[in-house]
């Protein structure tokens, strides 16, 4: 079963959850809650509508293993101020990037240059968010669209504009009248293919979603073997600082953390790790526990209190 979404900010090796959850970056959390639910009851195995059994098995899994990880990331207001940093940082990073990523929806491209974009950002995710779920085909293009849109709208809040087919760096200026006589449209050469992810990108990427469903032990084999292709890869040893942190390893974590900001002094999970381990030590003991998946489908849908 393909849980792979690779556009938007997930091109950033980055787990955009808001997408996920079809909600707005700046969702209040009852919104997200709202909008969970309504996942939930599309996905869950006593309500899910879908007629193959294929497609049921595929949505069961995608709640367990996506949809809840990612609802888990906003459950507590610790957690949500966190993800919310790391978001902002992420935005920070892309704009910086010397090649501004490219766009492919229509949305996303008319979001990079609409004068009412704050506006339109949400009315889209809106309604995209709406079909999100009506089927399994359509569930991980809707949500690399919303990603789309979210990332545009983290680098128009950076004034930066992206690359729809010419100069990303500007705004587009209106159209001057050509006094000289127009040439014929040259032809296009073709875009160069993908680029493959490599052994890093793949160890890190299932590394991520052990993370998101807090199994951090397998996500520090994973990046063990990454460690081995690139030693000084500061995405993968501030990743390993923030699994030995949640497991408690303080020391460890302390280690890769300052490895990841030697090799990049920005790496924004190593900084997220630093800020952790100098608070005080009875502010950590909340923290150090990873969020347990939400409730039961039972206890979500009005269940009897014991």
């Amino acid at each position: 079963m393909s849980f792979e979404m690779t556009k938007g900010l997930f091109k950033f090796d980055f787990t955009d959850q808001h997408a996920i959850l079809g909600v707005p970056l700046d969702a209040e959390f009852n919104d997200i809650r709202k909008q969970y639910m309504k996942i939930v009851r599309r996905l869950h195995s006593d309500t899910c509508p879908f007629e193959e059994q294929a497609d049921k098995d595929w949505a069961n899994q995608f709640l367990s293993k996506v949809v809840n990880p990612a609802y888990n990331k906003f459950s507590k207001e610790g957690d949500r101020k966190e993800y919310n940093l790391l978001v902002t940082a992420i935005g920070k990073r892309a704009a910086k990037e010397p090649q501004k990523p490219q766009v492919e929806s229509a949305i996303a491209k008319q979001l990079a240059t609409a004068a009412n974009w704050e506006e339109l950002y949400k009315t889209e995710v809106t309604k995209l968010s709406v079909k999100q779920y009506e089927s399994v085909e359509k569930a991980l293009e809707v949500i690399d669209q919303i990603s789309e849109l979210n990332m545009v709208y983290l680098l128009r809040k950076e004034n930066v504009m992206i690359s729809t087919g010419g100069d990303s760096s500007k705004p587009p200026t209106s159209a001057k009248p050509e006094s000289k006589t127009v040439k014929p449209p040259t032809s296009v050469s073709a875009p160069p293919p993908p680029k493959k992810d490599s052994e890093m990108d793949k160890y890190c990427r299932r590394a991520q979603g052990f993370m998101d469903s807090k199994n951090f032990a397998k996500a520090i084999l994973e990046l063990r073997e990454a460690k081995k292709c690139e030693p000084k890869n500061s995405r993968c040893q501030a990743m390993l600082a923030m699994c030995y942190f949640q497991q408690g390893q303080a020391t460890m974590a302390k280690i890769e953390m300052k490895n990841a900001l030697a090799s990049n002094p920005e790496e924004p999970m190593a900084l997220e790790v630093k800020k952790k381990l100098e608070q005080p030590v009875s502010a950590k003991k909340g923290d150090d526990k990873p969020a347990g998946l939400f409730a039961s489908f039972t206890n979500l849908f009005g269940g009897k209190k014991k």
